[in-house]
C-alpha cells in the first residue's frame, strides 16, 4: 500500500501528460507526429516544474519508465504474429536484412567518426533500423542508457520521419512505383509506425496495408537486437572493471538476459496460434500503445533539456545520415530485385 502511495504522484502526472499528448497528436493532420513524441517533448518542457519535488514524483516516474515500459513492450507482441513473416514474403525479409546492416553497421562507423557515446549511437541506429521509439524504448534498459540519450535518440529519428511522410508519396509517384513496391519501401525505410501509416496510405490503401504488415514484421527484429546489445553492454562493463583494477568477471548470461523479451515472444506466439484473438489482440495493442506513451512521458519528465542539449548537433546529424542511408539502400535493393 505504501508503494502505491509513493508511486501515485509520478504515475498520475505521467498519465496526464500522456492524455494531453494523445489529444494533441489527434489534432495533427494524418497524425504524422505520434503521441509518443509529444509525450516526450511535453514531459521535458514540464521537467522544471518538478525540480525540488523529486521525493514526491521520482519514485512513480522511475517505476513507469522502467517497469511499465517493459510491460508495454510485452503487450506489443499482441499486434504481431509469426505468420506475418510468411505473409510479407522473401522480398521484404531480404530488404530488411540490408537495412538493418546499414542502420547498425553505418551507425557504428558514423558514431566512431563523430566520437559519440556508443549507447546514444546505438539507440539512434535502433530507432532508424527497427521501429522508432518502440525499439529505442526496448533497447534502452538493456544497455542502461540515460534518459537524456533516449530523449535525444527519439527526437533525432522523429524529425526525419516527418520529412519522409511528406516526401515519400511524392518520390513514389515520381519513380512510378507499384503499390507493393511503395509499401515495401515505406515499411522498411520509415521509422515510427504512425509515420509508416501516414506515408503508406497517402500513396494508396493497398500500399498502406502492405507497409503496415512489413513494418510490424520489422518490429520482430527487436528480439535478436536486444539480446545482442545486452551481451555487448555486459562485455563493455566487464572490460571497464578490469581497467579499474577489478578482477575480470565472466559474463553471466542469466544475469544479463532481458527476460521481458521472452514474455514478448510468448505473447507473439499466443497471437500466432490464435489463443489471442484479433479482437483481444487489438485491445492489448491499444493498451500497449497507451502505456508506451505514458512511459515516454515519464522519461521526458525526468529529463532536463540542458542535459540533452549537451550532446550537441552531431547526434542529430548522425540520425539524418543513417536514416537517409536506410532509405537509399532499401530503394536500391528493391530495384535490384525488380520490385521498383
Amino acid at each position: 500500500m505504501q508503494k502505491i502511495k509513493d508511486y501515485s504522484f509520478g504515475l498520475a502526472l505521467a498519465i496526464i501528460v500522456a492524455l494531453m499528448s494523445i489529444y494533441i497528436s489527434g489534432l495533427v493532420p494524418n497524425k504524422i507526429i505520434g503521441a509518443s513524441v509529444f509525450a516526450l517533448l511535453i514531459g521535458m518542457a514540464m521537467n522544471p516544474l518538478i525540480r525540488g519535488k523529486e521525493d514526491e514524483f521520482m519514485p512513480g516516474l522511475n517505476f513507469v519508465s522502467k517497469k511499465i515500459l517493459k510491460f508495454a513492450i510485452i503487450l506489443m507482441g499482441a499486434s504481431l504474429s509469426f505468420t506475418q513473416v510468411l505473409e510479407v514474403g522473401k522480398y521484404s525479409l531480404f530488404v530488411m536484412m540490408f537495412t538493418l546492416v546499414t542502420a547498425f553497421g553505418g551507425g557504428y562507423l558514423v558514431g566512431k567518426l563523430f566520437k559519440m557515446d556508443w549507447k546514444l549511437s546505438s539507440l539512434i541506429s535502433a530507432g532508424t533500423g527497427i521501429c522508432g521509439g518502440s525499439a529505442i524504448a526496448a533497447i534502452s534498459p538493456t544497455i542502461e542508457a540515460k534518459d537524456s540519450d533516449v530523449a535525444y535518440a527519439i527526437s533525432a529519428t522523429f524529425i526525419f520521419d516527418v520529412l519522409m511522410v511528406i516526401l515519400f508519396p511524392i518520390m513514389g509517384r515520381f519513380f512510378n512505383m507499384s503499390d507493393m513496391g511503395f509499401g515495401l519501401w515505406t515499411g522498411t525505410a520509415v521509422n515510427d509506425t504512425s509515420s509508416v501509416v501516414a506515408a503508406g496510405y497517402a500513396f494508396s490503401d493497398i500500399a498502406g496495408n502492405y507497409a503496415v504488415i512489413v513494418k510490424l514484421t520489422r518490429t520482430l527484429s527487436i528480439v535478436p537486437i536486444v539480446l545482442i546489445f545486452s551481451y555487448i553492454n555486459a562485455k563493455i562493463k566487464s572490460r571497464k572493471a578490469v581497467e579499474k583494477g577489478v578482477e575480470k568477471k565472466k559474463v553471466n548470461i542469466k544475469e544479463i538476459f532481458p527476460w521481458f523479451i521472452l514474455m514478448f515472444l510468448a505473447v507473439v506466439a499466443l497471437k500466432s496460434i490464435g489463443i489471442i484473438t484479433e479482437g483481444m489482440g487489438g485491445l492489448l495493442s491499444t493498451i500497449s500503445k497507451f502505456l508506451m506513451v505514458v512511459a515516454l512521458a515519464s522519461i521526458g519528465l525526468k529529463t532536463n533539456f540542458k542535459s540533452v542539449s549537451k550532446s550537441g548537433i552531431l547526434p542529430m546529424v548522425h540520425g539524418f545520415i543513417i536514416s537517409l542511408a536506410v532509405v537509399v539502400v532499401s530503394f536500391l535493393v528493391q530495384r535490384m530485385l525488380g520490385q521498383i
